[in-house]
């Protein structure tokens, strides 16, 4: 059985909205000690997503979310499996992915969600090969010569 989104990820997500301020998401962050909140329209579609390393720099408390979110938010349907998640993390080089169902937000995961897998045993990494075919660090890398 493979793992799915849905089974790894953070399934009370709290969201703000574009109008919302940056003191109200940093506070959200703050009380809920999370790193991340998506943006959403009215009708709960994914519109951006503000990360706590969007706040670092300072930012005055009253500006809008809409102005920091990041507008290139990436996604993935709940039913897919956690693989697709970490794939769009490495690519991208991002720690969050707003997981969809029928494009409204349902679901937020991180890559320490990921790592949970990893830490529980639940996931089984590919075999490397056999130890007959590994090359000792000292002959990894040097060229076979045939000897006349």
């Amino acid at each position: 059985m493979k793992t799915t989104i849905h089974d790894v990820m953070a399934k009370r997500v709290l969201v703000a909205r574009p109008h919302h301020t940056v003191a109200h998401v940093r506070g959200l962050m703050e009380r809920n000690r999370i790193h991340a909140v998506p943006v959403v329209d009215v009708e709960g579609r994914p519109l951006g997503i503000v990360t706590s390393a969007d706040l670092v720099a300072e930012r005055k408390a009253e500006s809008p979310v809409n102005r920091v979110m990041t507008t290139d938010v990436r996604t993935v349907p709940a039913y897919n499996d956690v693989q697709v998640a970490a794939r769009i993390m490495r690519r991208h080089k991002i720690h969050h992915v707003v997981v969809t169902h029928e494009k409204e937000v349902v679901g937020i995961v991180s890559s320490l969600d990921l790592l949970k897998l990893v830490e529980g045993h639940r996931f089984v990494a590919k075999p490397t090969g056999s130890a007959t075919t590994k090359k000792s660090p000292k002959t990894a890398g040097r060229a076979k010569t045939a000897k006349a």
